[in-house]
């Protein structure tokens, strides 16, 4: 059975979602988490889901390269060590190239991209001693052309470039580093994006056409694909873009 004792796990957007759920089976399989998002009573209720295997908790706001620097030096404070970093917060905000302003733009950018750009490279060195390893979790948009996201899919598509660089740049210090491409999941993702009970209801119904098993994912089937690759299990698998969407990447309109 997968293993992950005496392994240090940081995660980010633990608070709810994917993170949370990714907490709670890393947690299962022995895993020492620090998790992070900026609402502490819902990582706090994540961390009592962890059971015995309680989570070191730290807030703090990803576009704030204080707080970025703080997450990645209270863990190592904490632990004395980091052997697997995911990067999982991410927001969404809906628009086109004639409806997206700059604002949201650097928005996405700085949360999606900014962001874990420094927290890895903070990461780095101290996933180097440990030949650790690092898995993003990215979006079949990063995979695939979508419209109606666009700030969105430009910024998922360059965490998919980011994960592959860095493979091969860390590669050879052995240093795995993989994607997880979810297609639509149920998270509260889309519904921070403005969207409203109707719309969300619908959104979710189509969703039924688009992807291939004729479902939307469950948050667990995401966390189980991220403990994969972040395990020994996984050994031999880095600069992987591992879509996670019942097969929404192998469709075609007709």
């Amino acid at each position: 059975m997968m293993s992950f004792a005496g392994k240090v796990v940081l995660i980010t957007g633990a608070s709810s979602g994917i993170g949370a759920a990714t907490a709670v089976h890393l947690a299962q399989l022995g895993a020492s988490l620090s998790i992070s998002g900026r609402n502490k009573d819902n990582l706090n209720k994540v961390a009592e889901q962890c059971g015995q295997s309680k989570p070191f908790i730290v807030t703090g706001e990803l576009t704030n390269e204080t707080d970025v620097k703080n997450i990645i030096d209270s863990t190592i404070k904490h632990y004395g060590k980091l052997d697997v970093l995911i990067n999982n917060a991410g927001i969404i905000e809906p628009g086109s190239i004639e409806s997206t302003s700059l604002e949201q733009y650097d928005r996405v950018f700085n949360v999606n991209v900014r962001s874990v750009y420094q927290l890895t490279a903070l990461a780095v060195p101290h996933l180097i001693k440990t030949k650790g390893n690092i898995v993003n979790v990215s979006s079949i948009t990063g995979l695939r052309s979508f419209s109606g996201a666009l700030a969105y899919c430009m910024s998922k598509s360059a965490v998919d470039q980011f994960t592959r660089c860095i493979a091969l740049e860390l590669g050879p210090k052995q240093v795995r580093v993989n994607a997880v491409n979810p297609g639509v999941v149920i998270t509260n993702l889309h519904r921070s994006s403005g969207m409203s009970e109707e719309q969300l209801k619908a959104f979710y119904e189509h969703s039924k056409e688009t992807h291939v098993l004729g479902r939307t994912g469950d948050v667990t089937e995401v966390a189980k694909t991220i403990a994969f690759l972040a395990s020994d299990d996984a050994s031999f698998i880095t600069g992987a873009t591992l879509p996670v969407d019942g097969g929404r990447h192998a469709m075609c309109p007709r």
